[in-house]
This record gives C-alpha cells, structure tokens and sequence, in this order.
C-alpha cells in the first residue's frame, strides 16, 4: 500500500493544475445539481421488526385512504384565570380563530373544539385540530404565518394562545455558528503546531472543498433517498473534523520528510506513503463502522450512517490527492520559517539540498528529540502502574452513569420553556393529564372473530379498565368490519418509565384476550413507537459493540503485527466511548452541568444516538491509535528497543496528534450550540469522546501498557503471522527508491526547454 500512495502522491504533485480543476470541476457539477434538486419530501421513518411499525402497517391496509400523512397544527386555547373558554366571549373568539384557520389554501380542515369534544373537564382549555394537505416538510411559510395570525386574534380577545404540531415545526436548518466556531479554534491550533499560515490554511482549504462536495451531493440525494437535515449536519460535522485531521497528518509527516534532505516531489511522496498509509485504514475503520450501522435494521439509521460515511470517504480522498496537489502550488510555504530562511540561503548560496541520507533512518532532526512529547513519554515510561490506574479509575467512574441509560425520542416537552410548541405541549399536559401528549393507538384485527363488534367491545373494556389507563375513545371500523381503531390515553407523560410499564402490560394482555375473543390487536402511535425504537436500538447495542471491537482488534492486528496491541486498543476504546455515554447521561438525562451547555431540559437520551456515537468513536479512537503507535511500530522494525521506541513515536506523533484532538473537540463542541437535540447530544458526545480517547487512552494508558509490556507488545505468532496479510503503513519499501529522488534533483529537459535551445 506504501508504494502505491507513494507513487499517487508524486503523481498528483507533478499534476497538481489536473487535480485541482478536477476537484473544482466536480465540486461544481455535484452543486449545480445539488441546487436544481428538490428537497426531501419526507424522512422515511419506518421500523422494521417492532409490533408499532406493523400495527401501523395493518391500519394503512384495512384504512386505505386514510392515511395521515399530512401535516397538523394544535392550537391551544386557555381562559384567562377564574374563568371558562365555553363563555360566551371566549367562545366567540375561538370559533372566529377556527374560521380564520380554515382559509388556508393548505389546510384540510379544522376541527372545532365544541363540536369534536375538545374541551377539559374544568372548561379551562380547549384545543383545535389543524389538518393539511401537505406533509409538515411542504408546509410553507405563509401557513404557518397565517396560523400565528389567527392565534393573535384570540389573543386580543383576553385567550392565552399556543402553537404545536408538525406543521409548526420550520426547518431552520443549520445556523453557521457552529461550523464558524470550528473553523476558528481549528485555524488557531494549525497555526500554533505549524507556526506557518500556510500550513495552517492548506488542511481548512482542502477540508472545506471536500465537505462542500459532500454535502452538495447529500443535497442532490436528499429527495431520492429522503434523506433529513440532520443527515446533512453530521456529514459536514465528521467531514469537516477527519478532513482537516486528515490533512494535518500529511502536511506534518511532509514538513517532516523536507526536514530530512528529500526534494519536496519525494517528500510528498514519502508523506503520502506513510501517513497517507494510516490515513487509509483510520478512515477505513470510520467508514466500516459508519456503514455497519446498517445492520441495526433502522432504515433512518442506515442512511446517516452511508452519508456520514461517504463524507469521510470524500475526506479521504482528498486527503491523498488534494492535499499533495496544493503542495505542489506551495512546496515551500508550509514549512517553518526557520526551514525557509535555511532553504532560501541554501539557494542563494548555490548548495542542493541535502541527500535523504542526511538524517539516520528512522530518526527525526535534532531539533524534535526533546518537545513535549518525548518528555511526557519518559514521564510514563517511569511511573506506568499509576499512570495506567488513574487513567482506568478516572474513566470507570466517568462511565458509571452510563449504567442508567435512558432511550427515548424526545418531542415538544423536551424544548425550552421560550418556545410555543414547549407551552402549548405544558398547557395540554395541564388541562387533559400528563398523558394527553401521547395516546396509544390500539389497532384491533378482528378478521378471525364470529363476531367483530363484540370482539372489539371486550378488547376495548379491558384496556379501558387496565391501571394506569385513564381514558379509551370510541372504536372507528373500518368498511370491512373487520378491523377498528380507538385510543387509549395514559395517565402518565410519553418518556415516563410508567407509560413503557403501561405498553407492556397491555400487551401482555394480548393472549387471554385472543382466546377469548378470537381477535388480536398491536399497539401501536407514536409513543409506542419510541419505546419499540429504544428497545430494538437497546438491544442491538451491545452486538454492534461487539462486531466493531472484533474489528478493531482483526484491523490493528493486520496494521501492527501484533496481539496485545490491539487489544490494548479495543479496551481502551470501551472506556472511552463508556465514558462519553455516562457524561452524555450526567448532562443530558440527569442535568448535571446542563445550563452550561445551553440544555434547558432533561429527559431521556435519543434512541439513535448511543449506537451512532459508537459507530464515530470507534473509528475515531483507531485514528489516533493508528497515527500515534505506527511511528512506534515503526521505530521498532528499525532496531529500537521496545520503551525507545515508545519514545520515538510520541517524539514524532505527539504535538499532531494533540493538535488533531483538538481540532476535533472544537469541531464537535460547536455543534452544541445547535437546536436540534440528536445534534446537540451528538456534538457533546463526541467532543467528550475524543477528549477522552486521545488524551486519556492514548497519551496515558496506551504508553503505560506498552511499558509495561515491553517488548512482548510485539508479539505474534507464527502461524497467525503467516495467516494475516502484511501491508506496507511504515513505508518500509520506502526506503529503498533513490532513482525517483535523483530524477527529482536533475530532471530531464522537456520539450519546451529544448525549443528554447
């Protein structure tokens, strides 16, 4: 693989003009396509494998035509203190806002609250039912204008008035904050490691052309595949993070390779052929697991994980071929600027540059032997057992709360108290019950029933009378006669553990009921539908847990040639990602902290976002095991002993790796300023987790290990070192190329020089 990243860096160096119109070229097909593109329609949010998914697929077969895929709107009306939206005033106010309502050219219909019993008990609160004939993403600004104004009449009439429903939520998008917030932290740190603007802008530069490709073609694919805004916040979230990382790792390791003689065709060769090598399987194990989500059977799931892996593709990509490219416009930019005021007298004194072999194989120029990094390693390397325990215990005990997960998805009552939608969810809760908010819809199959009418009686009583059940409507039958629907509203909120108690238990009911009756029912709404995704999510986790550290530990084996290592790397992961799990729970779930991060209500973590973190972290924890131990594998290989090369590498890797963490952290940690909440808990979540990974698990426990190992860290057996396939990641057949570095020292003329003679 050396060889061939090898040779692909110095092509795309000599055809650097090729290159980057290629990626000009196609980063403006894929735009110009991406903006003629119709938004996605719809998110395709069905679950296979859960009884809601199957509930709901029945009531679409026996209900043909009664589909409810348009939009709706709740609007909330509440009387003022001591008094009753049934008097006469108020109620002249509410049925004015309902013929209001019903002039939208969108809307369907509207029902109102007198006639469809939409009144509570107390008279205090009443609701109208807003239908359109759009789904919630065609809803345009203008009907949801015209909602608010409709709501304002009411309002000037003494009524408190609210909004929620689907057609209430706008798309706002992304706001640009996060990804400015990013950018900036990350320009600071390149300049900080690199000491050079150059350098610093070469990894944003080639970083935002590939997350513009990325996201341009998540755009253009949005509508065929119904892909969701936030599939496009986490593309540009790990596109933007791996792909200015990426970049930093080739850009260091070619600074590098100049600082040892080589010509900067060669050196850009040889960057690309080593770090390029361990980009390639760092964004190989983030792509495999990205994909591998697929596997959980959630088609919302799958598609962010093939987006979010396609980005980091891309990164890849350009990484290998882009970033050479703009090296090639600026071989000597980047450098530092003691190595370019050493290059330009060089060249006015007339001296070439100085042969590969002016620095011994596999050591780094003077000037590096004694940085912050070889001093911390040395650190390590004396006190490994305390090293190694406070970095174990620290981590275990951030991970404790993880034990308590709770998996949910969040609705209205999970916004700020600021927003309509918070208050008119507060308002219901307040005059219907806490379980208003989220009924369950039961669907009756009655076909096998002698008779279905009684059948549907008796199911609909025994739900009725179960505990925690307050209230059933009224059974709606289909033509057939054959199968009926009615809600059964809890006593108790959607995300309270008593609601779940309260699914199960009605299902549990389910046998008696069919033999008796001869008629079966699923529950099924959207409530019963959270608690299906979090239980099928819940228990895929730790399989999924399962197949990526078997992966990690097949890929490290195959990249480093050894057991314990990678071991060593699948263990130190779960601590990692265990522990972000128990910071997201500290924040989120139990709101520790929770104001200094913009969190304004707990409640449960969302169903998808465990097993995405996993997926991300896993390959982001190979990133930094790859580029950190590949400098120690390969200063071992070279005849170094096993603690000097840990020294070695955390000399060569340490500061990049560090600066890379960073990045990343930044990256993450804007995107809590989002709105969104599977973003938010996404962006603390893997800003925890690298913090975590890098500079707990890599920079403390991973040396310590490996000390105490010693050289049987390198271990492997014979038979198992003839069955693993050997790649080439420390450019060992690197070192064995001087024909290519004298062709760049003194190349042929070309034919333009020759007319010119």
């Amino acid at each position: 693989m050396a060889t061939f990243l090898y040779r692909l860096g110095r092509n795309a160096f000599r055809r650097r003009g090729y290159i980057a119109l290629l990626w000009v070229a196609i980063m403006a097909a894929v735009g110009l396509g991406a903006l003629q593109a119709p938004g996605a329609s719809s998110d395709d949010s069905s679950m296979p494998g859960i009884e809601s998914q199957q509930a709901y697929d029945l009531m679409q077969e026996r209900f043909p035509g009664a589909s409810a895929d348009g939009a709706g709107a709740t609007v909330v009306f509440v009387a003022p203190d001591e008094q009753k939206v049934t008097a006469t005033d108020n109620r002249q106010a509410i049925e004015e806002t309902v013929d209001a309502l019903s002039a939208g050219s969108q809307v369907a219909g509207v029902a109102d609250p007198f006639e469809a019993d939409a009144v509570s008990k107390d008279g205090s609160t009443a609701y109208a039912s807003v239908t359109y004939k759009v789904a919630s993403s065609e809803v345009t600004d203008a009907s949801r204008t015209a909602v608010e104004k409709a709501a304002d009449q009411a309002r000037e009439a003494g009524l408190t008035v609210e909004l929620g429903g689907s057609a209430m939520e706008a798309d706002e998008g992304m706001s640009g904050v996060a990804e400015i917030v990013g950018m900036s932290v990350a320009a600071v740190v390149l300049l900080i490691t690199f000491g050079s603007l150059a350098a610093a802008g070469l990894p944003l530069l080639t970083a935002i052309i590939g997350v513009a490709v990325s996201l341009f073609a998540i755009m253009l694919l949005a509508g065929p595949l119904g892909l969701s805004s936030d599939t496009s916040t986490l593309g540009m979230m790990l596109g933007l993070a791996v792909g200015i990382d990426y970049a930093l790792f080739i850009v260091s390791r070619y600074r590098e390779e100049r600082g040892h003689g080589h010509t900067p065709q060669e050196a850009v060769g040889r960057a690309v052929g080593t770090a390029g090598s361990s980009v390639v399987f760092a964004g190989l194990t983030v792509v495999i697991a990205l994909a591998g989500l697929s596997v959980v059977g959630i088609p919302m799931l799958t598609k962010m994980g093939l987006a979010a892996a396609g980005a980091v593709a891309i990164a890849v990509v350009a990484a290998l071929t882009l970033v050479p490219a703009c090296l090639g416009f600026w071989p000597d930019a980047v450098l530092s600027r003691r190595a370019r005021k050493a290059r330009k007298w060089d060249t006015r004194a007339g001296l070439p540059e100085e042969p590969a072999t002016a620095a011994p194989s596999g050591e780094a120029p003077k000037a590096g032997r004694d940085n912050v990094g070889t001093r911390w390693a040395r650190f390590v390397l004396r006190r490994p057992l305390p090293v190694l325990i406070l970095g174990v215990l620290g981590l275990g005990a951030l991970a404790v709360p993880a034990a308590s997960l709770q998996l949910g998805m969040p609705g209205d009552e999970s916004l700020p108290t600021s927003t309509t939608q918070r208050r008119a969810y507060d308002a219901l809760a307040e005059g219907f019950g806490p379980g208003f908010n989220g009924p369950l819809t039961i669907v009756v199959d009655a076909q096998g029933a002698s008779d279905p009418k009684a059948a549907v009686a008796t199911i609909s009583e025994k739900i009725a009378g179960t505990d925690g059940v307050v209230s059933v409507s009224k059974a709606r039958v289909n033509e057939a006669g054959d199968t009926a629907v009615f809600q059964a509203t809890p006593s108790t909120s959607p995300t309270d553990a008593k609601t779940k108690s309260l699914v199960t238990t009605i299902r549990d009911e389910r046998p008696a009921l069919e033999s008796q009756t001869s008629a079966t029912f699923e529950v099924t709404g959207t409530t019963a539908l959270n608690i299906d995704v979090a239980a099928k999510v819940q228990s895929a986790l730790v399989p999924y847990l399962i197949t990526v550290v078997g992966l990690a530990v097949l890929l490290l084996m195959v990249v480093f040639r050894s057991v314990f290592v990678p071991l060593k790397a699948a263990l130190g992961f779960l601590l990692s990602v265990l522990a972000a799990l128990g910071t997201v729970v500290l924040v989120f779930q139990q709101g520790h902290l929770a104001s200094l991060f913009g969190v304004q209500q707990t409640g449960p973590i969302m169903s998808l976002m465990p097993i995405f973190l996993v997926g991300i972290v896993f390959g982001l924890a190979m990133d930094y095991e790859v580029f950190l131990v590949s400098r120690m594998r390969e200063a071992y290989t070279r005849g170094e002993s096993a603690a000097q090369a840990v020294v070695s590498g955390f000399r060569h890797s340490a500061r990049v790796v560090v600066a890379a963490a960073l990045i990343m952290i930044a990256v993450f940690s804007g995107f809590i300023a989002e709105s969104g909440s599977m973003i938010k808990m996404m962006g603390f979540g893997l800003a925890a987790a690298v913090l975590f990974d890098a500079f707990v698990v890599r920079m403390a426990i991973v040396p310590a290990v490996l000390a105490l190992l010693g050289k049987r860290a390198w271990w492997l057996p014979t038979w198992l070192d003839r069955i693993l396939p050997r790649v080439d990641v420390e450019g060992e057949a690197l070192d064995h190329r001087p024909t290519a570095e004298r062709q760049d020292r003194d190349p042929a003329p070309d034919e333009s020089e020759t007319v010119r003679v």
